[in-house]
């Protein structure tokens, strides 16, 4: 067995690895790249769908910190298995409230599951672009309220985090 979990978690730090090295080809203006990195997500999208049908969720406490969050990065960008996102965030939710994983990575879930659902996100962690050199996020459920519910579960606050998605000043 803890062959069987210490081979699990090499497969999930090698898949977010993978997943890293791949992210730029998400948006890329050659489809073929684009194709890579669709198939690529949807491939280990399956294999995080029979992880979790044979363990639940892989907590830091099964698999190690290093590949929970892995876990958590391919759950994220399962962005096309709506199945897998909404599975996920059910175990996650579960052992969020168990003290097991990381309300920060639940809250980036959920913003990432329901602005795939088409729903407006909570936290506006999602972002869609960038308008006029500014990061432009997905509607939000609450925007008034979106600071504190981020800081409830340790995301920064929103100016803060859009700050690192927008183009360096030009000199």
């Amino acid at each position: 067995m803890a062959n069987d979990v210490a081979a699990l978690a090499e497969e999930l730090k090698g898949m977010a690895a993978a997943d890293h090295r791949a992210a730029v080809h998400a948006n890329s203006d050659d489809p073929a790249e684009q194709l890579a990195w669709r198939r690529l997500t949807a491939r280990h999208g399956d294999r995080l769908d029979e992880i979790m049908t044979d363990h639940g969720w892989p907590t830091a406490e099964l698999v190690g910190e290093e590949a929970a969050s892995a876990a958590w990065l391919i759950a994220q960008h399962a962005d096309r298995q709506l199945d897998v996102q909404r599975r996920a965030l059910r175990l996650l939710e579960q052992e969020v409230t168990q003290g097991a994983s990381s309300a920060r990575e639940l809250a980036f879930l959920r913003d990432r599951t329901r602005v795939n659902e088409g729903r407006e996100q909570i936290y506006g962690t999602q972002i869609a672009g960038v308008r006029d050199g500014a990061p432009l996020p997905w509607p939000c459920e609450d925007p008034q309220r979106m600071d504190e519910l981020r800081a409830e579960v340790g995301i920064e606050p929103f100016d803060a985090y859009v700050a690192r998605f927008a183009p360096p000043p030009e000199q």
